[in-house]
């Protein structure tokens, strides 16, 4: 149990300081530790707590205490926490300090620029990677298209999606 904390803690230690532009940011990377690297679950597994963590109340990266659960119960919940959250805080802190510092120079904007793409490109491979990870069936990838479009052209509240989405699992859709 020793060995698996300690792999958790450096996994998620080291994944809070790659977290740029968000959580959602590093997905693919966690899926890849948790599902092939070291086989603490399935792809569906990941992907089901992912949708459980977007669907509570609550910190956008709750997948990370989830997955922690899952792996090692309650120490592992409460070190993929703190290994999460901790390094980011502090360099966060250290960071926002200079930011403001520097905040009338030329490269902090030039810096700004560059960070959308990357940070964009990112989430859109964490959401490639959910969305494979979730469905199984062609149906299912209706489902997560028509979703995608709706969120993103609409103002439809994402609770409506979700109760949606639900009513269709619940009909034997997508299995």
């Amino acid at each position: 149990m020793n060995g698996t904390l300690l792999a958790l803690a450096a996994i998620f230690s080291q994944l809070s300081l790659l977290a740029f532009g968000g959580g959602n940011t590093i997905l693919p990377e966690m899926q890849r530790q948790v599902v092939e690297v070291h086989h603490w679950m399935s792809a569906s597994e990941f992907s089901a707590l992912f949708a459980l963590a977007q669907a509570a109340p609550g910190p956008n990266l709750m997948v990370v205490t989830l997955v922690g659960w899952h792996v090692a119960g309650w120490a592992g919940m409460l070190v993929t926490s703190v290994a999460k959250f901790g390094p980011s805080s502090l360099v966060t802190a250290v960071v926002l300090h200079a930011w403001d510092r520097f905040k009338d120079r030329p490269w902090r904007r030039i810096a700004q620029r560059g960070f959308v793409p990357v940070t964009s490109g990112l989430v859109a491979a964490s959401a490639l990677l959910i969305a494979k990870a979730s469905d199984p069936s062609w149906i299912a990838w209706v489902v997560t298209g028509v979703c995608a479009v709706l969120a993103f052209r609409t103002k439809i509240h994402p609770l409506w999606l979700l109760g949606a989405g639900s009513l269709i699992g619940l009909c034997g859709f997508g299995q």
